[in-house]
Parts: structure tokens; sequence; C-alpha cells
């Protein structure tokens, strides 16, 4: 084993041995437990025996940051790094790469053969591989452990989640030989307090001596004041919550709040409380200014003023290259308090000794609900710094929204288990089927972890079923006194509702005959004995005079009622249990209705959806064969290939500034191009995303064209960090285009002068 210039932790020792055994490893620890060590004792295992390794993380921000550790630990000859926007020094020993990269090597995408792209690679290190729960990128950490050859070991390293034995199981079924390194351990253990605004002067332990509530802790009470107008605003706490950390040495700290906008706001108000000494200030100052002489178009940035407070937001809406500087300081201990979003909970390394969560609930699409335990315990783990604190300090400020009890329960509660989110793609299927028969792909869809869980996936209908089967079994049991059948009974009743039914039928004609000076009609009397014929057949019964036939008949009733449901639930764990190859099913349907692939093998068409990369590949591939993108300008490109690629929900308002004549009538023919795929999706049951969202359209055209970035910004509400975003995705299917088979020459070469035009302060930045 390594030596190490620290004696390491027994979990640590534990997964050090496991990898110099030639074995892969889970572990599964807290936030800041120290997992990256094992990560470097597979590094120098791999450095000494002449092997490489590969580094892998879910974001660009993560990947830069690691290899800019790597790279000064290890020397820069030794490390690369490859991101969906750079390529540097591919071959290295240790790469650095997004885990997208890594699984588009494995697919042979734009990265040439497996065997090219793995040689010499012993070992994978998946960092945050709890990232499997993400909702729209979890399926790459499957499909990665799936395809990677099973001479690499995996070290698979993960915060801390409920069923980390099951994801271990499944590497071992999938992979190779994988030991399972689990532990609660924290070597800066928390101590949690509660902000009661009732009680402003101080922090409240959140918990007694036994592990319950607090006594003094009260629920909040519903505090508004009046603003502008007179609108009600709730009270703000900010600055009572950051005086108390600072009177009690609790400083740095990251305050979690889930809106950007309180992000900034909260930071402002903090802006006046002196948390920084002239000295600091100074060395602020400094810092400042040679990053501004770096970058300069950072120079009119509002939050200047407000750093040299001692204070920042970070969140998605700000340009990456601020968010740089922010980390910097934060990390010199320069800036006491960040104002961030739970983005920062993934893994960016800015160690606090306190973290503040301002609501144990956030809002979503679907409405608010409570933070999940596990995204309780990562934003609560980034407490307490190694080395520097004997204990981090969480801190969760009360609301009239949340319970004292509710905060109690999250705290104490267990991590949530991985879900998985495998789901097969348009790309996924031509890719396997280029390399594989359907029975063959079928085998590989079924080694995904959604599939090896589908047990404990489906354990909620499989509970309703039993359930169900219970309570018909209950109802089969019931004891006829008269031995009679359910057929028997049913049959009574048909003949009762029957006869009641035609008794109502006879006073109704008796009722409108009387008065009549006419006989009686002979029809009616003939009537009224075929029903006395049936109340005489209902007597002959012996459920006419039963006491329990009303329970009886319910328990036939109810019988029925059940056994429909359980065709119902085995209906649906039947469609759950084969959904991945359903859905396989379902997207090579409509590529061969499309014509990607014939013969169970993809056609050139289809080698091309193979090498897309994007929200829906049909889609791309369908506009790029279509030929309307060739005769467009680099920034009529670009513009158009912006409409497509943008998700963002928010930007589907009218900005204002109109699209070019050509874009436009672009855009038009995608939309029917969306419309004929939008049916064939649906006969199939596919709900695959296409975006003609031209929000961004007009700005990046202006952009390509020459604007500056302060005349960019100046025309919408949108942070600089979503409009950056925005290019950036722009940016990378551009770069696909370049890269992808069957692309017509004239298109590739306006998608490399796109990039170029779009490639430049601030947007070449990470």
């Amino acid at each position: 084993m390594f030596d190490f210039p620290f004696e390491l932790d027994d979990f640590q020792k534990e997964a050090c041995e496991y990898i110099s055994n030639g074995e892969s490893v889970v572990v599964c620890a807290p936030t800041g437990a120290g997992k990256t060590v094992i990560a470097e004792h597979a590094i120098h295992c791999a450095l000494k025996s002449g092997n490489r390794v590969f580094y892998t993380t879910p974001l660009k921000a993560l990947s830069n940051q690691k290899f800019n550790d790597f790279s000064q630990k290890y020397g820069a000859d030794k490390v690369g790094l490859l991101t969906g926007d750079s390529s540097f020094n591919r071959d290295a020993q240790i790469v650095v790469m997004t885990t997208e990269v890594f699984r588009n090597m494995l697919y042979c995408t734009n990265f040439g053969s497996i065997t090219d792209n793995m040689q010499n690679v012993k070992y994978v290190v998946l960092d945050e591989v709890h990232y499997m729960n993400d909702e729209e990128r979890g399926t790459v950490w499957e499909e990665s452990i799936i395809y990677c050859p099973t001479n690499v070991q995996i070290i698979a390293l993960s915060a801390t989640v409920a069923n980390a034995d099951k994801l271990t199981e499944w590497i071992n079924t999938v992979h190779s030989k994988t030991k399972l390194v689990n532990t609660d351990f924290r070597p800066v253990p928390l101590r949690f307090y509660y902000f009661d605004s009732s009680q402003p002067n101080t922090l409240l332990p959140l918990l007694a001596p036994g592990g319950t509530l607090n006594k003094k802790i009260r629920p909040e009470k519903k505090s508004f004041k009046r603003g502008r107008g007179g609108k009600l605003l709730q009270k703000s706490v900010v600055k009572d919550v950051v005086r108390n950390l600072h009177d009690r040495d609790m400083l740095p700290a990251i305050y979690f709040t889930f809106s950007r906008k309180k992000c900034d706001e909260q930071m402002e108000k903090c802006a006046d409380l002196s948390l920084v000494t002239p000295k600091e200030q100074k060395e602020i100052q400094q810092i400042i200014d040679d990053y501004i002489a770096e970058n300069p178009y950072l120079y009119k940035n509002k939050h200047i003023e407000y750093l040299l407070q001692g204070v920042a937001s970070h969140h998605a809406g700000l340009l990456p290259s601020w968010k740089m500087l922010v980390e910097k300081l934060f990390q010199k201990g320069l800036i006491k308090v960040v104002f961030a979003t739970e983005t920062l909970a993934a893994g960016i390394n800015m160690p606090a000794r306190s973290t503040v969560i301002s609501s144990v609930s956030k809002r979503t699409d679907e409405g608010h609900r409570m933070l999940t335990a596990s995204e309780f315990l990562q934003m609560s783990g980034r407490a307490g710094r190694r080395g520097m604190d004997e204990v981090g300090y969480v801190t969760i400020v009360g609301s009239q929204f949340q319970s004292p009890e509710e905060v109690a329960e999250l705290v104490l509660s267990d991590a949530n288990p991985l879900e998985s989110r495998f789901s097969p793609s348009y790309s996924m299927v031509a890719n396997l089927l280029q390399r594989f028969t359907v029975d063959e792909a079928k085998e590989l869809i079924l080694k995904s972890f959604g599939y090896f869980s589908s047990n404990s996936r489906l354990s909620g209908l499989n509970l309703q079923l039993e359930d169900i089967k219970a309570k018909i079994e209950e109802n089969k049991e019931f004891k006829c006194w008269c031995k009679l059948t359910n057929d028997d009974v049913l049959e009574y009743n048909k003949i009762k509702d029957m006869y009641v039914q035609n008794r109502r039928i006879c006073k109704t004609i008796r009722r409108q005959e009387k008065g009549k000076k006419r006989p009686f009609p002979p029809e009616a009397l003939e009537f009224e004995k075929t029903v006395k014929g049936q109340l005489h057949k209902m007597q002959s019964y012996q459920c006419d005079t039963c006491k329990v036939y009303k329970k009886h008949i319910k328990a036939i009733e109810l019988l029925k009622r059940y056994q429909i449901r359980e065709t119902q639930i085995n209906k649906e764990i039947e469609i759950q249990r084969d959904i991945f190859w359903n859905k396989f099913i379902a997207h090579k349907n409509v590529l061969e209705q499309f014509g990607y692939i014939k013969d169970d093998y993809p056609t050139d068409k289809g080698k091309t959806v193979s090498q897309i990369r994007s929200e829906n590949e049909l889609f791309l591939a369908e506009i790029i064969f279509s030929d309307i993108l060739n005769d467009l300008t680099p920034a009529e490109l670009a513009s158009v290939i912006c409409a497509v690629t943008t998700e963002d929900m928010r930007a589907e308002m009218y900005m204002g500034l109109p699209l070019s004549q050509k874009v436009r009538k672009t855009l038009n023919k995608i939309k029917d191009i969306r419309r004929r795929l939008d049916r064939a999706q649906n006969d199939n049951n596919i709900d695959d995303d296409m975006y003609i969202n031209s929000y961004y359209c007009a700005l990046i055209e202006m952009w390509s064209n020459g604007a500056e970035w302060d005349d960019i910004v100046d025309q919408v509400e949108m942070g600089e960090g979503d409009i950056v975003r925005c290019f950036k995705r722009v940016i990378d299917v551009l770069r696909q285009l370049t890269t992808i088979d069957n692309v017509p020459d004239t298109l590739v070469y306006t998608a490399r002068d796109a990039i170029d035009s779009i490639q430049r302060e601030p947007i070449d930045l990470d």
C-alpha cells in the first residue's frame, strides 16, 4: 500500500487493500470523509506499475478542479483532461474526464475503438457515483459500468446511500469481483442547531442529549411585514443568522437557499455586517484586481463591492469565471459567507466550518416538497474542514412552512436508496445493434441496475398484489349455510333485480290505465302474469329468506372487483419488469420506420444517430438529413441549433428581439419534422423531448456576428451564467456536427466557423 504522509482511517485502509489485491470496490462514506485518498491510492498504483487510470466526475467544473489538483500533485505531463469542451494530453497516465465522455469512449463514439481508448487502463474511478439517482443523466453511470471492460478495476466513490450493498452486488454481477466498504464515519463530526426567530440572539441545539427534539424550540409563527405598495413580505432573518455565526466563531459558512434571486438578496442584506478585517479586505482587493486584469469583462460586475465585505453568492445564473473567483476567495478564507443554491453541494472544493440550510422544503416543477434525506446529507456534509475544525456546524433556519419535528426527523433520517434512471435512447439502440445481435442487446439491457433491482423497484406493486390476493381469499371463503355456490346467488340476484324492475313497470301501467273507460289491455294482464311467475321463482330460492344474503352478495361483488384489480396489477408488474426492453424495442421500431435500422442493423444514417449526443438524437439526425441547415451562415446555424438545444422552460417567454428571416423559415421547417416524429413517438409510447425554443436565438446570432458581451447581457433578464450555459450547449452540438459521419462538408465548415465565432471571452472559459 502506498505510504501517505498521514495515518489513514480504517475504511480507507480497507478500500486500498482491496484495490491492491486487484478487486473493484464501492466506497460509500459521508461527504468530507476522505474518499479521494482511495482514488489517489489507485493513481499511485497505476503510476508505479506503468498503467493508466481514468478519473471520471459528473461535472465539467469538478473535472477541471481535479485536473488542476492532480497536475500540481503528480506533474502536468502525467495528467490529461477530456470534457465536452476540452481535450488535453489524452494519452497521459492519469486522464480526468466527465462520466459522459467515458461512456462515449466505451461506445466507440468519436474516440476510436475500445481497444485504443482503454489501452493500458487499469483503473477507472467513478467519483460521485450516487449521481445514478439523477433524473436526467443517471443512465450514464449504469451504461459506463455495464460496458466497462472486465479487466479494468472500478473504484466507485459514493456519498451515503441506503442500498450500497445492492449496488455492489450488481457491479459484482455485471462487471467483476467487487467489494463494499461502507462507513458512516465522519472525521469531523456535525453538530446541529436551529434558529428560532423568536429568539434572534441565540442558536438553539436542535437535539436534546437523548437524541430527541430540544423542547426549547417552538414552531415559527407567521411573520410578515409590509413592502412597497402594501405588499406582504415574509420577514428576513438572514442577518440575525449570520451575526450569530460570526459572534460564535462559526464562519466561514455556506448558506444554502433554493432561489438564485434570494442568494443575491441575502448577500446584499449581509454586506454591512463587517465580517472581514481591513487587512483581509485589502487582500481581497488585490486578488480581485489581479483576476480582473486577466478577465477584463468582469470589471463592471456589480457583485465586486460585496466580495470586499466578505460575502458572495454562487449559483448557475453567474458567469463560470466569476464563480471561480468566489471559490478562490472562499478557499483562502477571505469570503466568510457564500449564499448558494444546492448545486454547490455536488463536490466543488469549498470547505466551510458551517452550513446553513434556509429551509427543509423546496419548490419543484410539481410544487413544494420536503428535502430528501440524501439531499440534506449532501448539503449538511459540507460543514467541517478536515485538519482545521474539530466539529462542523449545521444550522437549520426555522420557517412557518416546516415544523421543528419535521426538521428533527430529517436530521435523524437514513440516506435514501439509489434508484435506477436507466432509459434506452435512439443512440443506445443504434450503438448496441452496431455491435451486438438483438438477443445479445437484450442481455445487456437486462444487466441494468434497474432490472437487477426490479424486485425492490416493484415492491410497492408487489405489496398491493399481496394485499389484494389476501382479500380475494377472504371473500372466497364466505360460508353459505344453504351450501349455495356464488353462481346460485348471482342467479337469484339476477331474478330478483328483474322482478323488482318489472313490478315497477306493472304499477306504472295500472296507474296509467286507471280512470280510462276501457278494459285492461290483455298484453298488460299477460305481463303481470309473467311478473308473478318471476316472484314465485325468486321465492323458491333459499336466499329470499336468508339473513346473510346481503353479506354474501357483497362478498361476491368485492371478489369480482378485487380480481379485476389483481389482473391490472399483474399487467402493470409485467410492463414495469420489462420496461427497459419495451423502451428499447419502441425506439428500434421508430428507427426502422425512418430508415435508420434495417434487418436489425444500423444503416449509414443509423451510424450517424449512434454518434449523436443530445436530448433526442433522431430529431437532430432528421434535421441534419433534411438539408435545411446546409445554406445557413455560421451565425444563422448557431441560432437554429440554439433553438433545438434550449430546454430552459423559463426561456419560453417572448424576448422582443426579432429572428432573422432565414432562421425563422428554418425553424418552421423543423416544426414540420417535429410533428412527423411526434406522431411516430406517440404511436410507440415514447416521450423523448424535442425542443424548439427560440428565446436565445437572436442573442447567439448577435454574438456570433461580433456583438460585445455587455450588449448581449443587456437584452435579457436572464443571468449571465444561463446565457453562457446555453451557448456552450450550442457549441457542444456544433462540435458534434464536425465529427459525426454523413454530415455534408459545407455544414462541417460552417459549424467550425460558428464555433470559432462563439468561443471568445467569457464563453471560452470554464
